[in-house]
């Protein structure tokens, strides 16, 4: 194998590790609150997506065709989340949950329109969001009553992240169901 000695190939060997240093320096940079909004962040984006897609009038639309018995309604699905990022937040502040949680986890049942459920989606995030910066590496293992029982920091902020995904799941379901292509929104 032939070594490069020319100048020019030593300031690009120089210039490509200084890149590469620089991307790790900006990864090692991260702090655990950091990679956590991120994290909390996706499921909000999406969700909030697929929430103001689905026209007003389909709100209330739940699966017939097959076993759908006792499925919770698209907006409930919706507010679910919602209910949850409260849930998660309030354990992670170690405060009382702000709102009513409803039956079944589906919240309250004054909210019910397009306009109303988005923003009561939104707006748990942004509880959320408040919550995760409390966190840092020294207390992920702390212990946090969530539901009854106390569970580290760590495993509420993880159940916080992945369970908006699962109804995020359903929700696509719901939009194609509709005639909505996913894929296509905006």
């Amino acid at each position: 194998m032939a070594i490069n000695r020319s100048p020019f190939g030593f300031v690009l060997a120089v210039l490509a590790g200084t890149g590469l240093q620089a991307q790790a320096a900006d990864s090692n940079a991260k702090t655990v609150t950091q990679i956590f909004q991120q994290s909390v962040s996706g499921p909000e984006h999406a969700t909030l997506r697929l929430a103001e897609a689905m026209p007003e009038a389909n709100y209330s639309f739940v699966p017939t065709n097959g076993q759908f018995s006792g499925v919770r309604s698209f907006a409930q699905l919706a507010k679910h989340i919602a209910v949850d990022n409260y849930m998660t937040g309030a354990a992670l502040l170690g405060e009382k949950v702000p709102i009513e949680v409803g039956a079944h986890e589906n919240g309250p049942d004054g909210i019910s329109t397009k306009a109303q459920i988005t923003k009561f989606l939104r707006d748990s995030f942004r509880y959320l969001h408040q919550a995760v910066d409390t966190l840092d590496q020294k207390n992920l293992m702390e212990s946090v009553i969530y539901e009854d029982v106390a569970l580290p920091r760590l495993t509420v902020v993880n159940a916080a992240i992945s369970h908006p995904w699962d109804i995020y799941g359903q929700m696509i379901e719901y939009l194609r169901m509709n005639g909505i292509d996913p894929q296509k929104l905006p």
